[in-house]
């Protein structure tokens, strides 16, 4: 099984599904742990951030009723959902990181050399994604609660990380709507972030072009759904023992994970920035070295035989072939 032509497959359903599926009256709910904006006004289901980002916004003693009971069971449903599929909804059915593989292959159709970050770099970074997280939190706390006595943060500061996310701006040209391509002079603030988020778009279409997965590197949501990487009914195992350190895998990788190919003692390897493409398992040579598993069940193993196929070679043309 090419398990990359499978994911493309999942990965354009899902964008249909995210993108259109208000015009088929399909509607899953504004708690998924994926960016299918809020802004795109048929979407089949919308992303968690900008509700969470909303019901922050309130005095804190109005968590204590009627608030605090629905962030509570907004939470729940988000995190049911992160739970099912683990960071599978990164990989396979969010709507940004499709059009970001899409841009990768047009990168790879023109011959572009891929760009990738050196160690030092990549883990110096990588903490972005959760400071924007911190953020996204503590700013809507504060536009209705003032903290060490400081003054309240003015609502114009209201769901900061969805100003400034390009996903705002790009899925709704999809539907038509080009209305969030612009800079809003209504206020310093909302000049100053719009202005960001517009960098940002420019951003996210020359970086394509250079390195894979960019944007998903900073995402708050793959930092949230970081909190459910080990109890996920969706994972991925290694068998360090197997692994002959060929680095397949890492450089299949498109988030660079290194970790993948020098670990030898953790099995469970959904890393924070693993978005469980599974392309690891499939680029693998060496027999249970890598498998991924639902429930415990394996779905999905690292095998030869699989590799050479996949390869367009059997067993016995590449005996041949060593041998020679």
């Amino acid at each position: 099984m090419k398990v990359y032509r499978l994911r493309i497959a999942v990965q354009a359903i899902s964008f249909i599904i995210l993108i259109y599926g208000g015009l088929f009256y399909i509607d899953m709910g504004n708690r998924m742990p994926t960016f299918s904006c809020a802004y795109v006004d048929d979407r089949g289901g919308g992303c968690f951030l900008i509700g969470f980002q909303h019901m922050l916004s309130r005095p804190f003693g109005e968590f204590l009723g009627d608030a605090g009971i629905r962030l509570l069971k907004a939470m729940g449903i988000f995190a049911l959902w992160s739970i099912v599929l683990n960071k599978a909804w990164c990989g396979w059915i969010c709507p940004f990181g499709f059009l970001q593989d899409m841009l990768s292959k047009i990168r790879s159709f023109f011959d572009v050399d891929l760009s990738r970050f050196g160690w030092i770099t990549r883990t110096r970074y990588k903490s972005v994604k959760y400071i924007f997280l911190v953020l996204l939190i503590l700013i809507p706390l504060g536009i209705a609660n003032s903290f060490f006595g400081l003054e309240k943060i003015p609502r114009d500061w209201s769901v900061p990380f969805c100003q400034i996310c390009p996903a705002r701006v790009i899925l709704p040209v999809f539907n038509g709507d080009f209305s969030q391509i612009h800079i809003d002079f209504s206020s310093n603030t909302t000049m100053v972030l719009t202005t960001i988020v517009m960098v940002l778009v420019a951003l996210f279409f020359t970086t394509a072009f250079v390195k894979r997965r960019f944007f998903c590197s900073y995402c708050p949501m793959l930092a949230l759904l970081s909190l459910f990487d080990k109890i996920g009914l969706l994972s991925l195992k290694k068998n360090g023992q197997r692994c002959t350190r060929c680095g397949n895998c890492s450089r299949a990788c498109p988030m660079e994970i290194r970790e993948i190919e020098e670990e030898k003692v953790l099995t469970n390897l959904v890393t924070q920035d693993c978005t469980l493409c599974l392309r690891c398992v499939e680029v693998c040579p060496e027999d249970k070295a890598l498998e991924t598993r639902f429930c415990g069940i394996p779905i999905f193993t690292a095998s030869q035989q699989g590799f050479l196929k996949r390869q367009g070679l059997d067993e016995e043309s590449h005996t041949n072939k060593n041998g020679a």
